[in-house]
């Protein structure tokens, strides 16, 4: 599954060229027109009516089958269903019900879509999640969401103060028709990493924007895993308060047959020296199964000396797949450490099957053992052993209908 590689159309350089050794790569499975990182049909606002309901044309909607939202992106979908939620917070850590004013609400971004903008006029109260200021926790913050029909609207605020430390787990499951956005605010000097399990039912539709705001040499690291749901539609953005943050977002999908799997990442490089460092991995299998991937980084003219990469890869199972991955890259300025993106879609290598067979392992579970080894770095990434455990397990269970 070689990469693809010299896709210019999905580069913008503006005030110089990238920095020397780095790569621009882009390929997919289905051709799609060159887009800039910014390109969006209105501007971010917290005024669902500032938002046109989209038609499919946009392009932030062209992948998206429209008639599968429920409703959430013409404001059709009323909320009245049941999600239920519990918070497991270790000792020191501060779980808050808060009112639509409150400040820290919003500061970590801006909807960028109708369905956000509904989510954020729809809610009742937030929940506030705080670390406080130095706190280092040995145990996760678990968030545990699990629908039970209807639709449903949510804000969430993770608030880790300046030079905590800490892993938060949110994990989804049920069924149901949802729309929230998230917000990660890191402060200064903090070290936070989130788990995101979308292991919703087959009849589930889920959307959601997660907003990170990294303070000035903050480590953000985000781990997005993706399973179940007829339709997810995840929108990720980053965006830094200093210099000197770093952001590595990593990501897991299995798309079986007629799910939609759609992650849409946004990384704005607007503080000089700063990192991020993208790698999402998905398998599809079956009719029907279809996995967007859109990664899109931005480095403005006041970002000298950013570092980063971007990559998605996709292994196809099964004929009638279908994935469309389309890096993108914005440079406002030339003066940086290095930037590239790369995206490469294929089938098993028949190398590595050939290997496995000609040593006397059957073919079923050659194929097992390819699919298994393409998601461990990421899965021993998680650093959570009960959620490394139970995605190895759906992993496991997700290859026996595939052969």
């Amino acid at each position: 599954m070689a990469e693809a590689q010299n896709a210019p159309k999905n580069l913008t350089v503006q005030g110089g060229t990238p920095a020397a050794g780095s790569t621009t790569a882009g390929a997919i499975a289905v051709a799609a027109e060159s887009t800039v990182a910014t390109r969006m049909s209105a501007p971010p606002s917290f005024d669902v009516a500032d938002f046109p309901v989209p038609h499919g044309r946009e392009e932030e909607w062209r992948f998206t089958p429209l008639a599968r939202l429920r409703g959430l992106h013409d404001g059709t979908a009323v909320a009245g269903g049941t999600m239920k939620a519990q918070i497991d917070a270790p000792e020191g850590v501060t779980v808050e019900s808060v009112e639509r004013g409150d400040a820290r609400i919003g500061k970590a971004g801006t909807p960028v879509d109708r369905i956000a903008a509904q989510a954020f006029s729809s809610f009742t109260k937030a929940t506030v999640v705080t670390v406080p200021k130095e706190t280092v926790l040995t145990e996760p913050v678990r968030v545990s969401l699990h629908g039970e029909g209807g639709t449903t609207f949510g804000h969430t605020v993770f608030d880790v103060q300046a030079f905590a430390e800490a892993v938060i787990v949110i994990d989804h499951t049920g069924d149901g028709v949802r729309a929230a956005n998230v917000d990660f605010l890191v402060g200064d000097g903090a070290k936070l990493t989130v788990v995101s399990v979308q292991d919703w039912d087959d009849t589930a539709v889920h959307c959601s924007q997660h907003n990170t705001l990294i303070g000035r040499d903050a480590t953000f690291k985000s781990i997005v895993v993706t399973f179940g749901g007829d339709l997810v539609r995840l929108h990720p953005r980053i965006s830094y308060a200093g210099p000197g943050g770093e952001a590595e977002l990593l990501g897991l999908y299995f798309t079986d047959a007629d799910q939609h799997q759609e992650h849409r990442l946004l990384v704005t490089h607007d503080a000089p020296h700063c990192k991020s460092h993208v790698v999402y991995k998905g398998a599809l299998q079956g009719e029907g199964a279809h996995a967007v991937w859109i990664g899109d980084v931005l480095i403005e003219k006041s970002a000298e000396g950013t570092d980063t990469y971007e990559m998605n890869r996709n292994l196809v199972l099964t004929d009638g797949a279908r994935v469309d991955s389309v890096p993108n890259l914005e440079i406002e300025t030339g003066e940086i450490v290095g930037a590239g993106h790369a995206s490469a879609t294929g089938r098993f290598d028949d190398e590595q099957l050939f290997y496995l067979q000609a040593r006397g392992i059957p073919a079923d579970e050659a194929r097992r053992l390819v699919v298994r080894g393409f998601f461990a770095e990421l899965v021993q990434q998680i650093g959570v052993d009960d959620i490394e455990e139970r995605l190895l397990a759906k992993i496991e269970t997700e290859l026996k209908a595939s052969v």
